[in-house]
């Protein structure tokens, strides 16, 4: 860490000689390699930002100028430069954060790391700067997939047209998001970057140039003056940027700082919205992240970093069960179809796209398409399964919504990563899933307990053809089957007990955690029976009948505890004239802070222990 470790503020990287800079760069790629291979966490995404990173905080005067992320994921050698560089705790409890935080410093803006908003954000803050009549600059950095969503070019659409802010917008073209980026505009990215050719052109001539000074000369001079032609032959005229009223610039080596540094000069003094054209790759300076085309660079745990190779072999997850049993379903029915929001691989349908290659859409980072294309796809007489991270379904809620539940559409959403996740963040627990969820008519909604109910729920899903239905489950790896002592009514009944004074309404992951709380209340002397809906959306009449029996009712559930099955519980049992109490555990209703997901389950008391106790305490109460 010879330049880096003099690095605390944007203003070091500006004194750094220009000559040191590629020196610069392979400290910081060195840097990250070594700490992500202790921690885990983003590493791909940040190695192919360092040059491009380091001519942002050159070129411009953060926090004066606002610099906005898109997937904040790529923000690690922002924060280095920004004088941040302890990451032995990376995502850890007490650490910092995988994405930008204002919390740890001023130069961090958006945090929320939901793709595809910096242009809305950057837009926003320079309008602000220009009606305070503030001499500042606004740059967004999107890029790594987020081109895809739709809610950037809404943005685009309305800057192309206020012709006199400061602001940049900077592309980081890597062709990847956890994939290989798809789509039109994946397409158009790929003809602006031929442009390059002509400068390719231009290099011959001046080779040619200091071979034969004379004929050189005149060819290079030639050459030169062929190049708006060769340009125009070459890049169809920048097309919709340009076509949008937007000053484009490049595409340039985003690995060549100095030229980065030239083309943000250049888009600095434009006086208006201009759009720099960045090709990076994604990995680079490090062989085993660069070449693998997966996503496993991506987002990646503790590793080797001499071989590259994992530390830690991962055992089944929850995201296996769903992806195994998608693949029997395909081989069964041939009217099962799958959508992803370019997550083909984390969400696990890179197995069916092997198999059914025909019968898979991603659709690019665009969760509200996915929504309104599956509703398409039933209404056409296909049953879609659109896998997302739960945290995603909220960007989709108007489309599940209006267009899915309003038309009675057979969509099935399984939602990955419900629940606690813990490192990621505040912006990516699937907290909010089931909230809302709760309050679309005609939903039905499913909380696997374990691998064996992620492929029967997701069946009996798959057989709802007038409604939409939701599979939800946990990240990690996927819990200990738990067999049903017995069933009644639809519901799984996992402890039992023959005169049951506590009911014990257990959701999905928290299935393990509500038969120990029944255990440890029985030794107290409080006889307590254990239920799994399974369905947990809408309340099953069986749970009411259940409840007239007994003295109280417990809900434990890994979601709002302010609107989630718990509240639908109470509200269902006063709804029929049942007077018992109703206590329910689950997420306070606050944005949580990143730690492991039980670090985060401790802090926020949905723990065995700490739910028997206050159980008791009310009961001592009444």
């Amino acid at each position: 860490m010879g330049l880096l470790s003099g690095i605390h503020a944007p203003g070091d990287v500006k004194n750094v000689p220009v000559e040191q800079i590629d020196e610069l760069a392979r400290e910081i790629r060195d840097f990250l390699v070594d700490s992500v291979s202790r921690t885990g966490g983003h590493l791909g995404p940040n190695l192919g930002v360092v040059e491009l990173s380091i001519a942002l905080h050159r070129v411009f005067d953060s926090p004066i100028d606002s610099i906005v992320f898109d997937t904040g994921h790529q923000s690690y050698v922002h924060k280095l430069l920004t004088g941040r560089h302890d990451f032995s705790d990376l995502k850890k409890q007490g650490g910092i954060s995988g994405y930008p935080c204002r919390a740890e410093s001023e130069h961090d803006i958006v945090e929320n790391s939901h793709a595809s908003t910096s242009l809305s954000w950057a837009h926003g803050i320079a309008r602000a700067r220009k009606l305070k009549g503030e001499d500042r600059h606004t740059v967004a950095i999107i890029g790594d997939g987020a081109l895809t969503g739709g809610m950037a070019w809404e943005a685009l659409n309305n800057i192309a047209v206020d012709r006199e802010l400061p602001l940049v917008i900077v592309i980081n073209d890597n062709e990847r998001s956890y994939a290989p980026t798809i789509g039109g505009l994946a397409e158009h990215l790929a003809t602006l970057r031929t442009t390059r050719q002509y400068e390719q052109v231009l290099d011959w001539g001046k080779a040619r140039l200091q071979q034969t000074p004379v004929v050189g000369n005149a060819m290079y001079q030639s050459l030169h003056g062929m190049k708006k032609g060769i340009k125009d032959v070459l890049s169809p005229q920048r097309g919709m940027f340009e076509d949008l009223g937007l000053k484009y610039v490049g595409p340039v080596d985003g690995h060549d700082e100095q030229a980065v540094e030239h083309a943000l000069e250049k888009a600095k003094t434009y006086g208006g919205p201009c759009l720099v054209h960045v090709i990076t790759q994604k990995g680079r300076g490090y062989a085993p992240a660069a070449e693998h085309e997966g996503d496993q660079w991506h987002g990646i745990g503790k590793f080797n970093p001499e071989t590259g190779l994992p530390f830690e072999v991962s055992g089944r997850i929850w995201t296996d069960e769903f992806s195994d049993e998608m693949v029997r379903l395909g081989a069964q029915r041939d009217d099962i179809v799958a959508i992803t929001a370019a997550m083909l691989i984390p969400v696990g349908l890179d197995q069916f796209a092997a198999k059914y290659p025909e019968r898979v859409f991603d659709v690019g980072i665009a969760e509200q398409h996915a929504a309104t294309m599956a509703a398409g796809l039933s209404f056409g007489g296909m049953h879609p399964v659109v896998a997302i991270y739960a945290t995603f379904l909220n960007r989709a809620f108007d489309q599940l919504l209006m267009d899915c539940a309003l038309h009675k559409q057979g969509v099935t959403f399984v939602l990955d990563r419900a629940g606690i996740t813990g490192s990621d963040g505040p912006s990516h627990n699937g907290m909010w899933d089931m909230a809302i969820c709760s309050i679309v008519p005609g939903l039905r909604l499913a909380a696997p307990r374990d691998g064996e109910q992620v492929k029967a729920q997701l069946r009996e899903a798959v057989e709802v053809d007038d409604a939409p239905t939701v599979i939800r489950f946990p990240k990690g790896d996927v819990a200990e089957p738990l067999t049903a002592v017995r069933q009644n009514n639809g519901l799984d009944v996992l402890h039992d007990a023959s005169a049951p004074h506590v009911l014990v309404v257990a959701v999905g992951s928290m299935c393990a955690a509500a038969i120990s709380v029944a255990e440890k209340l029985e030794a107290q002397g409080h006889s307590t029976l254990v239920i799994d809906p399974r369905w947990v959306i809408p309340v099953n009449e069986a749970i009411v009948e259940q409840a007239r029996s007994v003295g109280r009712v417990v809900v434990i559930e890994d979601n709002l505890v302010t609107h989630g099955v718990g509240v639908a519980v109470s509200h269902a049992l006063r709804s029929a004239g049942v007077d018992v109490p109703v206590h329910t555990y689950g997420i306070p209703h606050r944005f949580l802070d990143h730690a492991s997901r039980g670090q985060v389950l401790e802090s926020i008391g949905l723990t065995p222990d700490v739910i028997t106790t206050d159980v008791l305490a009310r009961i001592a109460s009444h």
